[in-house]
């Protein structure tokens, strides 16, 4: 990147498993969320932050990482994977229950199971752990059958092919991280502090979403800044990159070899899911951050040690790309000494009187130094 501009990028193949170098004066970065650094989650498989975590490397801002939305309800099932369970269930009459069939929500909220997301994910995480057990239930059945068909026909088919008939029997259920509202931070145009490098979508911090996100206002950033974008990169200038010669070079793996121990990826993947769904999920503590952060710490060397030794696949660029997000979430966490929005720590359980953003600069950062030192400058309002 002469003079700090983004010329390019370099992707792999997945199919030839080469990286190709691509020259280009303007490049977008629309790769999603970052949802898969936890162990349930209602996303796809690639929602692993890899533009923000490309972005920071580069030397972008981000902002607002502590901030991740956590959908109440995911079908537990161990071939379900991803399986959303709307929160139109509950609207429509749906008893969260315990694994002894008590209802517990009334505890919590007066609004019960219609009590906002966060809320409810918070309380199911709380009886999870109260109780040690690995799911609570959504039950519908005391609907009539016609009406739960009528009104749930995709839920009802799919726990079906899993052997729940949900007229009959509630929903095996737990919180799934859904959506990450901090991001790479833009301008109302979708650019990143790099010239020539552009977010746009989940992968971005635009401050639309604040300390919560409202229900598809997703898709309005998506139409909105996308479409301010594209308008801003049409009317660029591009003489002076066409006539300046700026050299890509051809992605080097001479110096690396094939790995006989991917074992090593799919470990760490699975310890880097389950220590950020323990430490650093729905409810935080200052300890449980302190626990995380020594284990990101260990797990990047370990991983940046695989990544400078050994040629590259789509598995081992997903993990380094989601280590990198992991702890800039810890980072971002440890910083907000309040609960606000989806960020709540039993150690700070109160509002700050004055809202602000969770900005962290590249060039400033250090670890663990970071921590204390990080830039928080410009503060938006996240109200």
């Amino acid at each position: 990147m002469p003079n700090n501009r983004c010329i390019g990028a370099y992707v792999l193949n997945h199919r030839s498993g080469h990286v190709i170098a691509f020259k280009a004066p303007l490049v977008v970065l629309a790769t999603g969320g970052a949802s898969k650094a936890y162990l349930y989650t209602s996303n796809i498989d690639g929602t692993t932050g890899d533009g923000i975590a490309m972005a920071w490397r580069a030397g972008c801002r981000v902002a607002n990482m502590e901030f991740n939305q956590f959908h109440p309800t995911c079908l537990y099932h161990p071939k379900a994977k991803s399986f959303l369970i709307t929160e139109a269930v509950r609207g429509e009459g749906g008893h969260l229950l315990l694994p002894d069939g008590s209802r517990f929500m009334h505890k919590f909220d007066e609004r019960e199971e219609l009590a906002p997301r966060d809320i409810v994910a918070r309380a199911i995480d709380h009886e999870m752990k109260r109780l040690g057990c690995d799911c609570v239930y959504l039950d519908i059945s005391h609907r009539e059958a016609t009406f739960i068909k009528e009104h749930f026909p995709t839920i009802y088919e799919k726990c079906l092919e899993f052997g729940i008939d949900i007229t009959k029997e509630p929903i095996p259920v737990v919180p799934a991280a859904h959506y990450t509202c901090g991001g790479i931070i833009t301008d109302q145009h979708g650019c990143t502090d790099i010239p020539g490098l552009y977010a746009i979508g989940e992968t971005a911090f635009t401050g639309l979403h604040g300390a919560n996100r409202l229900a598809s206002n997703s898709l309005l950033e998506c139409v909105v800044y996308g479409r301010s974008a594209a308008t801003h990169i049409i009317e660029q200038d591009l003489t002076n990159f066409i006539n300046t010669d700026y050299e890509l070079p051809d992605w080097d793996e001479s110096q690396v070899t094939d790995s006989d121990e991917d074992v090593i990826i799919s470990h760490n993947w699975d310890e880097l899911r389950r220590f950020m769904w323990d430490y650093v999920g729905i409810v935080r503590t200052t300890k449980r951050l302190e626990r995380a952060m020594h284990r990101i710490q260990l797990l990047k060397q370990e991983i940046a040690d695989y990544y400078s030794n050994y040629k590259i696949s789509r598995d081992l660029i997903e993990l380094r790309n989601l280590a990198t997000v992991a702890e800039l979430i810890i980072i971002c966490a440890m910083q907000r000494r309040e609960s606000r929005g989806l960020h709540y720590t039993q150690d700070f359980p109160s509002l700050s009187a004055e809202p602000a953003d969770t900005i962290v600069t590249p060039q400033n950062f250090s670890w663990p130094d970071a921590i204390r030192e990080a830039d928080i400058t410009e503060p938006r309002s996240i109200a």
